[in-house]
């Protein structure tokens, strides 16, 4: 069996692996593309094999905020959750990075409960996982000014990436912060000035890690 995201994942099943590969489908998708749009119906749950994508929640006056981030080996846990109560989606998930994925009909979802414990306890990793991730996000609205949350997201960025070079643009940024571009480009120029990053066209250079 190749080496992949999902025979490291389920190394002691490689039955469950094999009907993964089996059920599923694999798809490619460049940056930019929606995978999942919020109010649509959840017939597959995405597995990411290679890539990056990010999760988004959409406030009622249209303005959105970054939820978390869904790597090479992890899926989405509104995806379980919707899929398997029959509801429609309530996030939108789009690609960060280019992306391969595996979708998995939801029908198997509860099938491979029942089939494979490694697959109960990766439902309840991820659950956990994001479940953190949320309570971050709350603490951050709450408790942080923008400054503080804008630099945390490069940061968090860059460790994703394993690079100090985070591509993006300040409308990207704001988005993710449910906040508007001229604050984030405001913001960014003093991070500049302050010389805790070097600001490029699409890019931005992270020069020195900061306790936040």
């Amino acid at each position: 069996m190749q080496d992949t995201v999902l025979s490291s994942e389920f190394s002691s099943s490689p039955d469950l692996v094999e009907k993964l590969y089996e059920y599923g489908i694999t798809k490619h998708y460049r940056e930019g593309n929606i995978i999942l749009d919020e109010n649509a119906s959840i017939r597959s749950i995405p597995i990411v094999m290679k890539g990056m994508i990010k999760v988004i929640r959409t406030e009622e006056d249209g303005r959105e905020i970054l939820l978390y981030y869904i790597k090479a080996g992890e899926s989405c846990i509104m995806s379980f959750l919707g899929g398997m109560h029959n509801e429609k989606s309530i996030v939108k998930a789009e690609v960060e990075e280019d992306a391969e994925i595996l979708f998995l009909p939801v029908d198997k979802v509860s099938l491979f409960i029942k089939e494979h414990p490694e697959w109960l306890d990766y439902i309840f990793r991820l659950y956990h996982k994001r479940f953190e991730e949320l309570l971050d996000i709350i603490n951050a609205i709450a408790f942080k000014k923008v400054d503080v949350r804008l630099l945390n997201l490069l940061q968090k960025k860059s460790e994703i990436t394993g690079s100090d070079l985070v591509h993006t643009t300040h409308e990207q940024l704001a988005n993710e912060l449910g906040t508007a571009r001229v604050v984030v480009s405001r913001l960014l120029k003093q991070l500049e000035e302050d010389g805790k990053v070097q600001l490029g066209r699409n890019k931005i250079l992270l020069l020195k890690k900061v306790n936040l």
